[in-house]
């Protein structure tokens, strides 16, 4: 009997996706003139995060979502990548309370 090792969310590369998105949220604060976007990911059952990082770690399917700290909020989030819902970009508006996304350095 043959046994095979299932595996939630995406079979390609994590690093590659995760190093777009960097490269797509930075490109978006280039388009808008501002430091930092504002990122949001709403995994599929719904729970919304205001993101600081993203990480392709630990890999083989999961990433790591470090969520703003609020009190509320955990530390760090590893999830399978699908279960990612959707991912917001848009203005950090300090008169909102709004944090930005901080890309790797480097």
């Amino acid at each position: 009997m043959a046994t095979e090792l299932w595996l939630p969310g995406f079979a390609g590369p994590l690093n590659q996706l995760v190093e777009r998105l960097h490269r797509r949220i930075e490109q978006f604060a280039g388009e808008q003139n501002i430091e930092q976007a504002h990122v949001e990911i709403e995994l599929a059952d719904g729970v919304r995060f205001a993101v600081e990082s993203l990480a392709a770690e630990p890999g083989f399917g999961f990433v790591t979502i470090r969520p703003h700290a609020d009190g509320d909020t955990p530390g760090e989030v590893i999830v399978p990548v699908g279960s990612i819902k959707r991912i917001e970009l848009s203005r950090v508006a300090d008169e909102r309370g709004l944090l930005g996304f901080a890309l790797p350095s480097g």
